[in-house]
């Protein structure tokens, strides 16, 4: 008889482990609902039309597809059984297969059914509107320490609105968190996707700036010389590389990072611009989005201030964080318990359009997630 086992990736859980478990989605569930977060659900299964392209090329091949269910091979009609798929539709490859196989997949994340559930609920939606929403995800990763194919995320955004209150809202709610946890030694980093972005085109790059965010992300996993071979690999031209490490190692404290990357990118001959990027604007080619993005994390950073925020130390300006997904667009989070060896237990960020993929353009969301199987 065989041996009895679980999938890759998933494990079970004991009643004292479940208990621990309960604990902190309670504490993220207080916190959420203090800050005025309602509760949402959403299916587990998606439409792969909904998940595709939403989270870069390397987002999309960790999709879990199912496949469609009874005899979805062949069609019989009249007597007659047509084969679905045909030998050429297997030479031309899975582009071509995968429609007629599997129509759906497990949910990757809670953002982005989260904007399919705006878009669809428009009507019936009061805006800002601010949600939470605690379930699994499944994501076809390699299994490692910290890293599951089935996962607990805990999210809360908020859409309908481009206040920067939001971001600063966000931080707040991560340390209490933390704090209610009792994870007192953590590090709350805070970065800008123009940053990074316009950083690069200044440098004379363009169209590349996905393969850009997705090596820079990996920058704690595989270190500079890493990040330094897959952009070079990607054709990257190797004083651009130089340059753009040069720029994001600029040392200080949060108000001291930001002048000195502001003062180096003068270099680049780029006047500042204090205007903030609409949620339907092209800033692709305009560089003053570094500075929107500089002038962004600033505001954040004084919005906090005048709340009475007390963990300063704590927060951390960080040009190097990227965060993969394409999605983001504004300020980006990623929370780290230091001295532990593990990736991030939270991260987030603003989207200016993603409802748009769904026919309901030019609604700004900005919202985090809580990674509960990295923090028990």
């Amino acid at each position: 008889m065989e041996k009895p086992s679980i999938p890759q990736g998933t494990r079970d859980f004991g009643p004292a482990q479940v208990a621990r478990r309960q604990h902190i989605f309670n504490v993220i569930r207080r916190t959420f609902e203090t800050f005025g977060y309602a509760p949402l659900e959403t299916p587990t299964l998606e439409n792969l039309s909904v998940l595709t392209g939403k989270y870069g090329d390397e987002g999309d091949q960790l999709l879990f597809k199912v496949l469609n269910s009874g005899n979805f091979l062949v069609k019989e009609r009249r007597g007659e059984i047509t084969p679905l798929v045909t030998a050429a539709d297997l030479d031309a490859g899975p582009r071509v297969v995968l429609p007629k196989i599997a129509e759906k997949g497990l949910r990757y994340d809670l953002t982005v059914p989260f904007a399919r559930y705006v878009a669809m609920n428009r009507g019936t939606l009061t805006f800002p509107f601010k949600r939470y929403q605690m379930q699994p995800v499944w994501r076809a990763d390699r299994p490692q320490r910290g890293r599951y194919r089935e996962f607990w995320q805990c999210d809360a955004d908020v859409v309908g609105t481009d206040s920067l209150l939001c971001e600063a809202e966000i931080v707040l709610m991560m340390a209490q968190v933390l704090n209610g946890l009792g994870l007192v030694d953590f590090t709350i980093k805070i970065n800008h996707r123009g940053v990074l972005r316009n950083i690069y085109q200044a440098l004379g790059g363009e169209g590349q700036e996905t393969d850009l965010f997705v090596a820079i992300d990996k920058l704690d996993k595989i270190g500079q010389d890493g990040v330094r071979k897959e952009l070079l690999e990607k054709n990257f031209q190797d004083t651009t590389v130089d340059t753009l490490f040069a720029l994001l190692g600029v040392e200080g404290d949060y108000a001291e990072k930001l002048e000195r990357l502001m003062a180096g990118f003068v270099t680049a001959g780029v006047e500042p611009d204090g205007q903030r990027p609409t949620a339907t604007s092209d800033d692709d080619d305009t560089d003053a989005a570094f500075y929107r993005g500089l002038n962004e994390l600033a505001a954040v950073r004084d919005l906090l201030q005048a709340s009475g925020f007390k963990q300063f130390d704590r927060l951390e300006f960080d040009p190097t964080l990227a965060r993969g997904l394409s999605y983001y667009t504004g300020c980006i989070f990623e929370v780290k318990i230091n001295n532990v060896a593990m990736g991030s237990v939270s991260g987030g960020g603003r989207y200016d359009n993603l409802t748009g993929a769904f026919g309901l353009p030019g609604v700004s969301g900005v919202g985090f997630s809580f990674g509960v199987d990295r923090l028990y």
